[in-house]
């Protein structure tokens, strides 16, 4: 049997398999399909500092390969986590991560702050790259100056693993990705969604309230790998690589573009077990190559 263990930051994962927020709740609800402890880690979704009630309908919308979402962080606000989800996803045998966004710094650095005193999160996503807020979100994410003045601000108060989600809505990616790692990320996560839409052509109108959303699903998968790719000989901390993940092969290929682990999102829609197929999919592959650790394939690609 191969070794499938990674570290990210310090944490360390019994296998690189992660859900992506967004996509998997806060993790129980999926405890009905399979053992929810045998993943990576799991990512619960979005969290702010006060209650947000998200984007008005409709904010969902299939397209060709993919999804458009725009549901713009919809939860009950960090104290709710702490008092009523925290308990019961703090005994789960795995990596419980929040991911925290915000619409101004000081938002990003008192949610963060919360967090940090749950003694069972060890680590957070800190999203400065969704498309789908009015402020904030996205635009923390889209130039060096921002991006970095929310890093440095939330690691002089969070003392434990931060992985930094960036947007694919820029120039250049490895600038943000540098920038970031300067002020202190521990990991990067790559790619959140693009910025897309959807229009309904009999009634001359946008599908989605907000008119643009996030495009996730199979259709982003070759930029989220070549921007995986690109980042990876960029910084030298871990990198966490999603966009368009549906199978082990997908997992494999974000692996040997650079990723020392993944995320898996959209799919979760599709097959709620997929994670569990795509961790068994990647040690059959390493035991098939006569590989003896998932780390002998990350980064492993010949150019």
């Amino acid at each position: 049997m191969a070794r499938l263990n990674v570290n990210i930051g310090s944490l360390e994962l019994k296998n690189p398999v992660m859900t992506a927020s967004g996509t998997f709740g806060y993790g129980t609800e999926f405890s009905d399909f399979f053992d929810i402890s045998a993943l990576g880690a799991i990512i619960v979704k979005g969290t702010t500092l006060a209650h947000r009630e998200g984007n008005p309908y409709p904010r969902l919308a299939e397209t060709p390969a993919g999804m458009l979402n725009a549901v713009g962080l919809q939860n009950k606000g960090v104290e709710y986590f702490a008092e009523k989800i925290y308990p019961a996803i703090k005994d789960i045998d795995t990596n419980i991560l929040v991911n925290v966004s915000g619409s101004t710094v000081g938002d990003y650095v008192a949610c963060a702050e919360r967090i940090a005193s749950l003694e069972n999160i060890p680590g957070i996503e800190l999203n400065i790259s969704c498309p789908n807020v009015k402020q904030g979100g996205m635009a923390f994410g889209t130039c060096t100056a921002s991006a970095s003045e929310v890093v440095r601000a939330v690691r002089r108060v969070y003392p434990r693993t931060m992985i930094v989600k960036l947007s694919p809505n820029v120039t250049d990616i490895t600038e943000i990705a540098r920038a970031v790692e300067a002020e202190g990320a521990d990991s990067v996560s790559l790619i959140n969604t693009l910025l897309g839409m959807a229009i309904d052509a009999e009634r001359r109108r946008p599908v989605l309230s907000t008119v643009t959303g996030g495009l996730s699903g199979p259709c982003v998968k070759p930029i989220a790998l070549r921007m995986v790719w690109q980042t990876s000989r960029a910084v030298k901390i871990p990198v966490v690589g999603l966009g368009g993940i549906s199978n082990a092969r997908d997992a494999i290929e974000f692996l040997l573009a650079g990723a020392s682990a993944i995320q898996i999102g959209t799919y979760n829609f599709i097959d709620p077990t997929v994670s569990m197929s795509v961790i068994e999919g990647i040690d059959e592959y390493l035991n098939r190559h006569g590989f003896s650790s998932v780390q002998d394939i990350i980064g492993a690609l010949e150019v």
